[in-house]
């Protein structure tokens, strides 16, 4: 064993450590199944400064067959990158997103609540939310049109490889929530197209501009700005008179 080998060799273990607490204290949510041996082999390429995609793909697999989001996948990997000064780059990170979803081709479909590649729910549980919204509303003598919108944000510039759609969904999902909060109503609609239920307020500029500001942020983060339409599209689209119509809206935006 070379003096260099000897020097990766003692490193990686003290990165895959400093990997892990820096992930569970910023973006990994279960702490206990963080490890998987897949860990090691991303660590010790780049400990090692030696190509890490392979291992990011099967990184990727763990990940995906494991129940994690590519957005909170594509998260841990930018934290090990960060702790070493660079950046994953497109390879690594094609890598990572392609072994999840190998994975996840493998998983039975489930129903669900949330959108897997955005880490947002469904166009079905925002349509329970404006239910929930038309109903308050009506308790107080009011109107949702009047005290409530949607703002559709559209950052799709042209048909994507799989890998890349992830990424930028991954980017969009972690973007809204940073903007918004956890719990706040919005939805993936698919084709690079998001919607959120926002209140009709004197805020409502703000909060266009600052989701405008975290999209334009997290697509610089993960270094993906030019799968995106830049700047994004993002407009007030006006709730219609009742539940049912607010839905068929939804699904005719849908893609």
């Amino acid at each position: 064993m070379t003096a260099t080998d000897q020097t990766h060799a003692g490193t990686a273990p003290t990165l895959r450590e400093q990997w892990r607490a820096e992930s569970l204290e910023s973006v990994w949510l279960r702490p206990g199944d963080w490890y998987h041996p897949a860990v090691d082999a991303v660590t010790e390429a780049v400990a090692s400064g030696a190509c890490a995609s392979a291992p990011a793909y099967r990184l990727g697999e763990v990940r995906g067959a494991a129940g994690v989001g590519i957005a909170e996948s594509l998260d841990d990997l930018a934290v090990l990158y960060s702790l070493v000064g660079r950046e994953p780059g497109l390879d690594v990170t094609r890598a990572l997103c392609e072994g999840w979803a190998a994975a996840m081709e493998s998983v039975p479909a489930q129903a669900a609540c949330m959108d897997a590649e955005s880490g947002l729910p469904t166009v079905e549980y925002l349509g329970v939310r404006l239910a929930e919204t038309y109903s308050t509303v009506r308790k107080h003598a009011h109107h949702a049109f009047m005290t409530h919108c949607l703002v559709l944000v559209d950052v799709a510039a042209e048909e994507l490889p799989p890998w890349r759609r992830m990424a930028r969904s991954a980017a969009m999902g972690r973007a809204l929530t940073a903007a918004l909060g956890n719990g706040h109503p919005m939805a993936a609609l698919g084709g690079g197209a998001f919607a959120v239920l926002v209140a009709r307020d004197w805020e409502l500029g703000e909060t266009v501009r600052r989701m405008r500001d975290q999209v334009n942020d997290h697509a610089a983060r993960l270094q993906i700005t030019e799968l995106m339409r830049t700047p994004p599209r993002i407009w007030i689209e006006p709730l219609p008179e009742t539940h049912d119509r607010a839905v068929d809206l939804l699904h005719h935006l849908r893609r």
